[in-house]
């Protein structure tokens, strides 16, 4: 779907499609509001703002939408948590025994933005975020929560444009009165 179908699209469909993104009604009701969305970026800025704004419950629901990490429940966490279901055994089960004592500690799934990350990495995140206070973890749950819904809005509304070409300088100023570089 492009930026602009969604952008005209009732608000029940709309409403929709953000929930794929995000499972808290509250940010999609702030990304919806925004609409008409100009260009990408203003989309995400606006989900920026919207996760920025997740305190408490809503931000429980948000949390709530992710399966924890080696565990995806569908097919985009699944994708997007493919490095730990391919890692070796071991690691797996270190990851599984981590996230476990995470959730224990803080009462939620540990939330990373898995695209583009090892399993090692992810297993060395949970070792360090372990050491958080949950007022910590909670504001770096937004954070990561801020970069998966920017990848989930970037699969969901992909821009068909190509990237535009630099634009080229001259570095010769044109003297008008004598029609020649000056």
């Amino acid at each position: 779907m492009t930026l602009s179908r969604f952008n005209a699209l009732p608000d029940p469909e709309a409403r929709s499609a953000l929930g794929e993104v995000c499972s808290s009604g509250a940010w999609v009701t702030a990304v919806l509001a925004g609409r008409p969305y100009e260009n990408t970026a203003a989309l995400h800025a606006a989900s920026d703002a919207a996760t920025a704004a997740l305190e408490g419950p809503d931000l429980d629901d948000a949390l709530a939408g992710h399966p924890p990490i080696g565990r995806p429940g569908d097919a985009t966490s699944a994708r997007e948590q493919s490095a730990v279901a391919e890692a070796p055994g071991e690691l797996r089960a270190r990851v599984r025994e981590l996230t476990l004592a995470y959730q224990e500690k803080f009462g939620h799934v540990f939330l990373i933005r898995a695209t583009g990350r090892s399993a090692a990495d992810i297993l060395a995140a949970l070792e360090e975020r372990l050491g958080n206070t949950p007022a910590t973890e909670r504001a770096r749950s937004r954070t990561e929560l801020a970069a998966i819904h920017r990848i989930r809005l970037d699969r969901l509304f992909p821009d068909p444009s190509p990237p535009a070409a630099p634009a080229t300088v001259s570095t010769h100023v044109l003297d008008t009165s004598a029609g020649r570089p000056a």
